[in-house]
């Protein structure tokens, strides 16, 4: 049995190591990069199960040189890079990872609302210049926040990460609206949300949290109609994925002063060459995926992974099977 692992994110593959030689004893296991060309003529073509980072590209071509696969494990929630269709007419079964790193999000959502509310980005790279001013203590306060706790988060999807968001939230006091056309009012009751309409979620907001899917349906859904709803003093918060914002309207938006600013963990070129305008934008925040990013998320991440590939690989119906 050959497992082929194509990646460029990882130091390690300790844990699919122990685990594959555990389960299928005299596994043979090669890695390879995105540009595994050389890779698939030479050994990846007779593969008969595939991990493959979320930046991996697996396209027809690739799938239709497969002799021997099963299954295709992705190592997160993006599938997109993969042709499912060409996959599932080879019958071979693609998995993503739902709902693991959904605390981790949570955490960088509370934690982008307090960065934004005590406008820690602003006091640090104006200390030196307003000390040289005598702009020090409430001289360097331009605008008086609320307390996190009497502000409203809007939340745009709630599923499994939405409603860990929303706990997050209202551990902290605040008040949670949510915006889901698949969850009905009366389930969102029961976290103590309110269900408003898209248009009442970006007027009443102080702070928004896309938690949407990253699915083609979802192309665009904030843009400048959205985004022109939404109070001056508002913040926005992405940690889904980069096509569900139109970059160019939100770049205006904050420039022109519309909305206070954006922070956003997914953008819609990823990885980015670093010519991206969002990149650079004052009031635009951007970290480079990492939300996610915790020992627990990883473990469940790669165990997750290798689960949905062993269930692919012994005929069983896979945990997070996508199509």
């Amino acid at each position: 049995m050959l497992i082929w692992i194509i990646d460029e994110e990882w130091k390690d593959y300790d844990m699919e190591r122990e685990y594959l030689e555990k389960v299928y004893p005299g596994v043979e296991i090669r890695c390879s990069s995105y540009d595994y060309e050389e890779d698939l003529t030479e050994f990846g073509y007779r593969a008969d199960g595939i991990l493959a980072q979320v930046y991996a590209p697996i396209p027809k071509a690739t799938i239709d040189r497969l002799e021997c696969c099963k299954g295709i494990a992705v190592y997160g929630g993006g599938y997109e890079r993969v042709d499912t269709k060409a996959a599932r007419e080879k019958g071979i079964g693609v998995t993503n990872i739902s709902g693991y790193c959904a605390p981790d999000l949570a955490d960088y959502v509370v934690a982008a609302m307090y960065f934004a509310n005590k406008n820690i980005a602003g006091f640090s790279q104006n200390v030196l210049e307003g000390a040289k001013r005598n702009r020090w203590g409430m001289m360097a306060v331009d605008r008086i926040p609320h307390r996190l706790c009497d502000e409203i988060l809007g939340i745009y999807g709630f599923g499994v990460i939405g409603k860990e968001v929303a706990k997050h939230a209202q551990a902290v006091g605040m008040t949670v609206i949510a915006c889901d056309d698949f969850v009905s009012g009366d389930q969102m009751n029961e976290y103590g949300v309110r269900k408003v309409s898209c248009e009442e979620l970006f007027e009443t907001s102080d702070y928004i949290s896309i938690n949407l899917k990253g699915c083609p349906e979802n192309e665009y859904k904030v843009s400048s109609r959205e985004l022109s709803r939404m109070k001056e003093t508002a913040w926005l918060i992405n940690t889904s994925r980069g096509l569900v914002i139109h970059e160019d309207d939100l770049i205006a938006a904050v420039k022109e002063k519309r909305i206070a600013g954006a922070i956003l963990d997914v953008i819609r070129q990823e990885p980015p060459t670093g010519d991206e305008k969002i990149l650079d934008c004052p009031g635009i925040y951007v970290t480079p995926h990492v939300s996610y990013a915790s020992v627990e998320s990883f473990r469940a991440l790669k165990e997750f992974a290798l689960f949905n590939l062993t269930a692919m690989l012994d005929g069983k119906t896979p945990r997070d099977l996508v199509n």
